[in-house]
């Protein structure tokens, strides 16, 4: 798809920042990652002018905590996806022991949370005002009549600006994996965006920063084990399809409709999501664990 030509950018004759990102939420995971050097795993906490402005940092959590779901989601990843044991032991262990639980594991994604905030701030944008209108607001209009994947890919930068961190990463490559999967999931007229694409397009955007964070705690090279391509890419297809199933739950749970959603209720529901996302998977993953 590419997505670093097919715009110059916007002038500078009108503001940077859309009215639908929202910054609010997005250093309050900004610590999440202390004491991952314990265990081998990234800290991305920040430096100077930003780590002052940041919360006070959690206490390192126990050294080896990731080290029973890696070892259970590398077993799953070297049986070509056939192991569902394993893959349930590796999610259920993740989020309740090297996570603490699944309000912990909602929080760690803090970036995430304020990202995904600004995909339903940008989704209500553009079935609102129309993607004309938003494409002008932010001088991209000449991605007007582009197909969506492109028309999104230009939004990237305002949904999920990069400030470099590994959090923020997780949150953009989420974005773009979207954009990919929009035209499997029948996603191809943006200027006719139904409340249910609305509502897709936020569970894969969820999905895929769970299943990012997961892999970069627990499955760093592991799915890559298989020597059978067609073994790794089951792998990894299993591994998102299970998570996207515990967050369409989630928000089916929730009861809410992402279109009707007021400036004030969406932090709290994005939220509301990821929490009760992996308090899904985690008994999603014992039941498997258990057959």
């Amino acid at each position: 798809m590419g997505t670093s030509s097919t715009f110059d950018g916007p002038n500078n004759d009108r503001p940077l920042v859309p009215s639908f990102v929202d910054d609010s939420d997005r250093d309050d995971g900004a610590g999440d990652d202390a004491g991952e050097g314990q265990d081998g795993a990234d800290s991305d906490s920040g430096d100077g002018e930003h780590a002052l402005a940041a919360p006070p940092l959690p206490p390192p959590g126990p050294a080896g905590r990731f080290t029973a779901p890696r070892a259970n989601f590398t077993t799953f990843a070297r049986s070509g996806g056939t192991d569902r044991r394993s893959l349930g032991r590796a999610v259920s262990g993740y989020v309740r022991s090297s996570m603490g639980s699944p309000r912990s594991a909602a929080q760690r994604m803090g970036t995430a949370r304020a990202s995904g905030g600004n995909v339903v701030r940008m989704l209500q944008s553009v079935q609102a005002n129309g993607i004309a209108e938003t494409l002008r607001e932010l001088n991209l209009t000449a991605l007007a009549g582009r197909p969506i994947e492109e028309v999104f890919a230009g939004l990237a930068d305002y949904v999920c600006p990069e400030d470099g961190s590994i959090d923020q990463g997780i949150a953009r490559n989420a974005f773009i994996e979207t954009i990919a999967d929009l035209a499997e999931a029948g996603i191809t007229d943006i200027d006719g965006l139904t409340s249910e694409q609305m509502t897709t397009v936020f569970e894969l955007y969820v999905a895929h920063t769970i299943e990012a964070r997961i892999c970069n705690d627990i499955g760093t090279k592991a799915v890559a084990l298989p020597a059978n391509p067609a073994a790794a890419q089951k792998v990894e297809d299993m591994l998102h399809d299970f998570i996207l199933r515990g967050v369409t739950d989630a928000v089916a749970r929730s009861g809410s409709n992402i279109q009707t959603l007021s400036p004030d209720q969406i932090n709290g529901f994005v939220t509301s999501v990821y929490e009760d996302a992996f308090q899904i998977l985690q008994a999603m993953g014992d039941a498997e664990a258990a057959r």
